[in-house]
This record gives structure tokens, C-alpha cells and sequence, in this order.
């Protein structure tokens, strides 16, 4: 699957204030606006034996972050599979139409939360943790 904007699959009104609505969209959708961090971290932790780092993207100039997504090498992780990062950022950059940051990410996944005010899993509609463990698994990894 081809890099694609996250922006792409931003939330509408109803599914930012109805996390039943936001869940039932389909994975990517689910996966690219709203639970991104949560996919980031699980990816992760899939793969222990790789150095997986964490990537945020934000406005340029901004704090918020609008989209995590994890790296290995020169790969990236997000709702659209594994592709080049410089894929990635490009498809990201040319939807949003204005520069974008990249920030590496350190923080453990509460402390990401917390400052970023994103959910923790216990606050989704379900438990998100093994639906991105099975969509981070329909992905071939680029090591392999």
C-alpha cells in the first residue's frame, strides 16, 4: 500500500465526540487519525529485537504533534504499511500544503499522552491494543 496522508482519514465532528463512531471506521482510517501513537508503540514493541524508533509530525512551529508513526532505517510504520520515510513525509507535506516538523519521540507511551493529549488504550471504545497487534502483522516488515 502506497504512503498516504494521515490528514487523509481526519476525524468528523461525530467521531471525535463519539469513540464508537471512531471505531467502527475501518482499520486504516482508525489506525492514520486517532490512534497513529497507539499503532507507533506497537509496532514496536513487535519487533524488541530492532531498533524501532518513534517519529512525530507537527506543524512547523507548533508543539502538537498530528501524526506518530515508528522508523527502522530508512523504513516508516504508519496506517499505510511500511514505505520509505521519505515517502511518507512527502505524501504527509503535499496533503497538509505547509511544512511539517519531524520529532523524534522518547517518551513512553503515558508520558506521550500526557503531553500531547492523546488516549492511553483503557480510554478507547475497545481495547486497541490487539487490533493494531493484528494490523501491525498484516504488514511484512522490510527486513523480511
Amino acid at each position: 500500500m502506497a504512503a498516504t496522508a494521515a490528514g487523509v482519514f481526519r476525524r468528523t465532528p461525530l467521531e471525535r465526540s463519539d469513540q464508537r463512531v471512531a471505531w467502527e471506521r475501518a482499520d486504516q482510517a482508525f489506525f492514520a487519525a486517532g490512534a497513529c501513537h497507539i499503532l507507533a508503540w506497537v509496532c514496536r514493541a513487535t519487533y524488541p529485537a530492532r531498533p524501532i524508533g518513534l517519529v512525530g509530525l507537527r506543524f512547523a512551529g507548533q508543539r502538537q504533534v498530528l501524526h506518530v508513526y515508528a522508523t527502522w532505517d530508512s523504513w516508516a510504520f504508519d496506517h499505510a504499511g511500511w514505505n520509505p520515510e521519505a515517502d511518507l513525509l512527502a505524501a504527509n507535506r503535499k496533503f497538509e500544503q505547509r511544512p511539517l516538523d519531524r520529532i523524534m519521540i522518547a517518551d513512553d507511551l503515558a508520558m506521550f499522552c500526557r503531553e500531547h493529549c492523546s488516549r492511553m488504550p483503557h480510554q478507547y471504545w475497545s481495547d486497541p491494543l490487539p487490533r493494531a497487534r493484528d494490523y501491525v502483522n498484516r504488514h511484512s516488515p522490510p527486513w523480511e
